[in-house]
């Protein structure tokens, strides 16, 4: 079932508008993300997306779903910063490369604020729907030093 979906992803056409529309959605999110901007980045989102932190198994699904993990992450690294280093755009959706930096000052997964300054590198995928032509959500993984790994869970 899985291998029958992935060859449908490989053998879907994708045009030079779709993806302009998905290169437009995916800025629209970063840059509502950036501005803290919550209902820019619901304005993106399937009804039904799912946000994921593949390593700790933590999801998060629906608007309301979203809607909560943007406002944990965002209170317990209130100056979190993501600087793109790459970005892959296609028919399945974008793949970002960030470097992150952050100040733990909130709770965040079951973590106490440890008030240290982190640093970490973070993959995410953004999977798009052809047909609701938004994302279905996040699937995110991170590598944090020994430092930043004390404020994730896992």
């Amino acid at each position: 079932m899985a291998h029958e979906a992935i060859l449908e992803q490989l053998r879907r056409d994708f045009t030079p508008e779709e993806y302009r529309e998905v290169r437009d959605l995916w800025k629209h999110h970063s840059i509502s993300e950036d501005n803290r901007d919550i209902a820019g980045l619901m304005s993106t989102l399937t009804e039904d997306c799912v946000y994921e932190l593949v390593q700790t198994g933590h999801r998060w699904e629906g608007k309301e779903g979203a809607t909560r993990f943007y406002m944990e992450l965002l209170g317990a690294f209130p100056d979190i910063v993501f600087d793109l280093s790459d970005i892959a755009i296609g028919p399945q959706g974008v793949f970002e490369m960030a470097d992150v930096t952050g100040t733990h000052q909130g709770p965040w997964l079951g973590v106490a604020p440890t008030g240290d300054r982190i640093e970490f590198k973070v993959v995410i995928f953004f999977p798009w729907d052809p047909e609701a032509r938004l994302f279905k959500g996040e699937k995110v993984w991170f590598h944090a030093d020994a430092a930043a790994a004390k404020s994730f869970p896992g």
